[in-house]
């Protein structure tokens, strides 16, 4: 997790650099990796400047942090990849500021379809593991 903290550099977003930190590349966009708490304010700001409702997030269930802001899950698990993260434990998830409940947080994306872990969808199927990204989730965003 340190380094992967070092790796980034804290963008004009009011958060500080101890827990937030922005990387921008081509190709990846603005990646934003969240390894303490992070503002549901901001997180809305996100969802409003990119996708309307949205924010495309890859959570690390082994370092437990997320990888958030970019256009593809791809691109926010291809940062975590260089910076350390093992593949095993990337999950591309969705999350929709602006919905309540367990509801806002939808497990949808390619990244997610690994038949050599027995995940044959675009979801998560294993209910273990979709407990610890909600709670990685609920940890690392303050509503």
């Amino acid at each position: 997790e340190h380094r992967l903290a070092k790796a980034g550099v804290a963008g004009s977003n009011p958060v500080s650099r101890s827990n937030f930190h922005g990387h921008s590349s081509p190709g990846q966009g603005n990646v934003h990796i969240i390894t303490d708490t992070f503002s549901f304010d901001d997180l809305k700001t996100m969802a409003a400047n990119r996708f309307g409702d949205m924010v495309k997030a890859v959570v690390d269930i082994d370092r437990e942090l997320l990888a958030v802001d970019a256009e593809l899950h791809a691109d926010l698990e291809a940062f975590l990849l260089q910076n350390g993260s093992d593949q095993r434990g990337l999950w591309g998830i969705n999350l929709y500021p602006e919905v309540s409940g367990d509801e806002w947080i939808e497990f949808d994306s390619m990244i997610n379809v690994r038949p050599s872990q027995g995940n044959r969808s675009r979801g998560v199927e294993n209910a273990e593991i979709r407990n610890t990204i909600v709670r990685i989730v609920n940890r690392r965003i303050a509503r």
